[in-house]
């Protein structure tokens, strides 16, 4: 990704901001930009969504599948992301350019959600064993302007509540295997409960101050990221760590518990904006949150 050229006196002009809890455009140190959002922006998928915040622009769709479930899980279902970076996002991203960044955003996001404490996939077998609901899970970036995986994150969760599976029934038909009827009610949903699904909260080290959701030029002055995945409940899925600086374990357990807080908050206003979405889009939802 290419880095945005920055003077240093930029540079000390947004680290001395910062240090004084003003920045650039007005925010404080741990306020978002503001977060548009659309429920149903691919009406081919099962669910999808698009996120903007600021001149960052993610696209998800998620298409659902019947196929074979794991050895290891074989009463659950499955879920796999796939992450597809524009060269309108970033030159460097042309041809297979993004391929490793793409890798990286996926792993993080199945390794957030790889415990059933927070995305319960049991509800996607269909029959133990033989077939459970797969969901293929498309990111599409279109923009980059920083806090990537926060929205990322985000139009994920947005997807997954968009998300209509259609219901089954099974019987076991005379050769005694079982036999799968999709219902004629294109309305009736098997419920995926989505309440304690994380989102990622991205802590940057500016100074010696942490600040959310940093626009690519006070990224340019940051030294270390913290990236938590927090679920609604405030519980943490996983974190990383990226950057060349390091963190003292004072500063380490201040990020954790910014991070927890700042999760809780962005989920409850999340929530909102998901009721607001769906009422817009005309779309009703069975799925629980």
């Amino acid at each position: 990704m290419a880095n945005l050229a920055v003077s240093d006196s930029e540079k000390t002009f947004i680290i001395h901001g910062v240090e004084d809890n003003l920045r650039c455009d007005g925010r404080g140190c741990l306020d978002y930009r503001h977060i548009e959002l659309e429920l149903g922006a691919a009406p081919n998928c099962s669910g999808s969504s698009h996120v903007r915040i600021a001149n960052t622009d993610v696209l998800v769709g998620i298409k659902a599948e019947i196929a074979a479930p794991d050895h290891a899980a074989p009463d659950r279902g499955r879920i796999e992301f796939f992450v597809d970076l524009t060269a309108n996002a970033d030159p460097e991203f042309e041809g297979t350019g993004g391929d490793e960044l793409g890798q990286q955003i996926a792993g993080a996001l199945a390794e957030a959600y790889v415990s059933k404490r927070f995305l319960d996939l049991s509800s996607l077998c269909i029959v133990k064993n033989q077939q459970v609901w797969v969901l293929f899970v498309d990111i599409l970036i279109l923009e980059l302007g920083g806090s990537l995986y926060d929205a990322v994150s985000i139009a994920v969760k947005a997807a997954l509540y968009d998300l209509r599976i259609p219901k089954l029934t099974v019987s076991i038909g005379e050769d005694g295997k079982p036999e799968i009827e999709v219902s004629d009610d294109p309305h009736t949903q098997e419920p995926l409960a989505i309440a304690n699904v994380p989102c990622f909260v991205t802590l940057s080290k500016i100074g010696s101050q942490f600040v959310v959701d940093v626009s690519q030029e006070e990224a340019e002055c940051s030294t270390v990221n913290m990236c938590c995945a927090i679920a609604p409940n405030g519980r943490m899925a996983t974190t990383m760590k990226t950057g060349v600086g390091s963190l003292h374990p004072d500063s380490l357990i201040e990020a954790l518990q910014l991070a927890q807080e700042i999760g809780v908050a962005l989920h409850k206003a999340l929530h909102k904006q998901f009721v607001k979405a769906q009422e817009l889009s005309g779309r009703t939802n069975g799925f629980l949150l």
